[in-house]
């Protein structure tokens, strides 16, 4: 399994295209980034080219989503703003060449229907998945709790298999946080019983303070050999804050299971 930095979270002492030299110089070989878009594409591609990181990541836009609003991937009312975003998306991704790209439900509106929003995010999900899948770039979606994040559509592995089972398209995948199941007191082995081979990227911070491995309560080496015996090789992307500077905080990396 490749470790992966989150840039969104990590060395954000700096800007964003040096985090790329501050994470290549602390040993990672990848990197993934929720939202990249303010940087030109010519420039991240060059940056990572000149660092020698691969993009595991990146997140399709997700409107306000980040600023407490709702998203649009789930509004029926917004399939119009979901394409151009896709549109914004896929010109992003022939530039940058992420490995995968993440979909990020959104929040249900008070008084809309499950039903409906389930169905408006499968269909999103479906002609991102046929998108992407001419570019051979892998389309995500994950399951987020909701003390972080109120009224989120996703929530649990169950929730995330019944949505890929209604895209059923052979492009898209489940992204899976182990610190967003660990707040619903759901461990790896029981993500994985459920989510299987549609497992295609791992992230992870430790739980409840969302902070590095090793100040919070998660047992990492639980989570690597629910991993490892479910067959997951993908990636493990650290996506925590650091409770220090993120040189201070790596110290996860030299002990076990990481350093493996």
């Amino acid at each position: 399994m490749e470790l992966v930095a989150n840039l969104s979270m990590l060395f954000t002492e700096l800007p964003l295209l040096e985090r790329l030299r501050a994470a290549s110089a602390a040993g990672f070989t990848a990197v993934e980034i929720q939202f990249p878009y303010d940087v030109p594409a010519i420039a991240l591609k060059d940056e990572l080219q000149r660092c020698g990181l691969s993009l595991a990541l990146i997140n399709m836009p997700a409107g306000d989503l980040m600023q407490g609003g709702l998203g649009f991937a789930c509004d029926p009312q917004q399939r119009v703003q979901f394409a151009n975003a896709l549109d914004e998306a896929l010109s992003y991704a022939l530039m940058v060449r992420p490995r995968q790209v993440n979909v990020l439900a959104g929040r249900l509106a008070q008084g809309a229907s499950r039903g409906r929003a389930i169905a408006t995010l499968a269909a999103n999900l479906l002609d991102a998945a046929q998108a992407f899948d001419r570019l051979g770039i892998a389309v995500l979606c994950e399951a987020i709790n909701p003390l972080d994040m109120p009224g989120f559509l996703i929530n649990t592995p169950q929730d995330l298999h019944a949505l890929l089972a209604e895209v059923n398209h052979d492009n898209c995948f489940a992204q899976l946080d182990v610190y967003h199941m660990a707040r619903q007191g759901i461990s790896t082995e029981q993500a994985m019983a459920v989510l299987g081979d549609k497992v295609a990227h791992v992230q992870f911070a430790d739980a409840p303070g969302r902070g590095e491995p090793g100040t919070g309560d998660i047992d990492f080496m639980a989570m690597y050999q629910a991993l490892h015996k479910a067959g997951y090789q993908g990636a493990l992307a650290a996506e925590y804050r650091p409770s220090t500077t993120t040189l201070d905080s790596l110290a996860w990396l030299a002990q076990p299971p990481f350093n493996q």
